[in-house]
């Protein structure tokens, strides 16, 4: 049975933000969530939650934000739980967050792959998880669309 939205938490994680769509995904995805009554939390690196803060100052499409590793140690102890997660990968480290928090949460992770080498970086995938892939390094509408079909503030 789904969860309520009021009871829902969702983790929205980014890594190096070295591809630009990364930023505008995330915010899309928090306001999406937001509008929806789910509790969100962006975790970053520092440099990723940098641009959040500059894109959104008044925090009209995020709610919470946190480091990526005190995310990861407070859901290692407990700390945190959470019922979906979005993990923003690009690169290898972030197939490495994407199966941390997975094994962590023993819930639903969606992998968000961007990025030029999308296809391939999918294929690395080796643990259960949901995966929305798109080769988008500067355009986040093919992406955007994935989302939209994908729809997970009405889960």
């Amino acid at each position: 049975m789904p969860e309520e939205p009021s009871q829902r938490t969702a983790l929205l994680v980014m890594g190096c933000p070295k591809v630009p769509v990364q930023t505008s995904l995330v915010l899309y995805l928090a306001h999406r969530m937001k509008k929806a009554g789910i509790r969100t939390i962006i975790a970053g690196t520092p440099s990723a939650r940098q641009l959040i803060r500059v894109a959104d100052p008044d925090g009209h499409y995020t709610m919470e934000m946190k480091d990526l590793d005190t995310t990861i140690a407070a859901l290692s102890e407990g700390k945190l739980t959470v019922t979906d997660s979005y993990v923003f990968v690009h690169n290898d480290a972030g197939i490495s967050y994407a199966a941390t928090i997975q094994f962590l949460t023993d819930r639903p992770v969606t992998a968000v792959i961007f990025g030029e080498e999308a296809e391939e970086v999918s294929h690395e995938i080796t643990f259960p998880c949901k995966i929305i892939a798109e080769p988008a390094t500067h355009n986040p509408m093919p992406l955007k669309h994935r989302l939209e079909e994908a729809a997970p503030w009405d889960a």
